[in-house]
């Protein structure tokens, strides 16, 4: 089990990764044409699907390793460099391809339902969010461990469906500018998880850099 630290350190790096508001534009244009009850219920669904998504994936995200032979080491490597893309990307207050590409929204923009997709996957609980959940399960063993990565899960969950359903709001208040701010904060801080991620995985790796 780790510190209280560390699982504050989780709780705010699985928030950055799924960067909730800057989901909240492509929110917002697939439910422009939508009633307030249909957009108050996209945006449950989302949130559920999502954190849905994440809590399998706490659990059995190392039998999936397990599965193809992948060690966590190299798993925090290449998980890693793939939140660094994002990061970069956010950084530069872009959508990156590895939550969603422009086909897929413009399929998205097609659909009826787009509660899980795109929004809950992969825009929400892309790759890497998997990957980030996979990593914070191999960091302690046991179930509270677990326990408590769940809850923050859940927490996120809840906070991904009321900064939805106050999308509109938030919008006009912070503007395009204000959203742009806050997601740049966002990639810096993933930018930092991501580079942590590397750094332990090439430890792993090469025990000789750890010395």
């Amino acid at each position: 089990m780790l510190d209280v630290q560390d699982y504050l350190k989780i709780f705010i790096g699985i928030i950055a990764i799924l960067n909730p508001l800057g989901a909240l534009p492509m929110y917002l244009s697939l439910t422009a044409d939508h009633s307030e009850q249909d957009k108050k219920q996209v945006a449950m669904t989302a949130a559920k699907a999502a954190s849905v998504i994440l809590l399998v994936t706490l659990f059995f995200g190392e039998f999936i390793l397990s599965f193809f032979g992948i060690s966590v080491n190299s798993f925090r490597v290449g998980g890693g460099i793939l939140i660094l893309l994002m990061a970069i990307s956010m950084l530069n207050a872009q959508t990156s391809g590895a939550k969603s590409t422009e086909a897929e929204r413009l399929e998205a923009a097609k659909k009826s339902s787009i509660a899980v997709v795109p929004l809950a996957m992969p825009m929400l609980a892309g790759p890497g969010a998997i990957s980030s959940v996979i990593l914070y399960a191999n960091r302690a063993d046991g179930w509270l461990h677990s326990l408590i990565i769940s809850a923050e899960i859940i927490l996120v969950g809840i906070l991904l469906a009321i900064l939805m359903r106050l999308s509109g709001k938030i919008a006009n208040r912070l503007g395009q500018t204000g959203m742009n701010i806050i997601t740049r904060v966002m990639g810096l801080i993933l930018a930092a998880i991501a580079i942590e991620f590397i750094s332990l995985g090439l430890k792993g790796i090469f025990p000789v850099l750890a010395g």
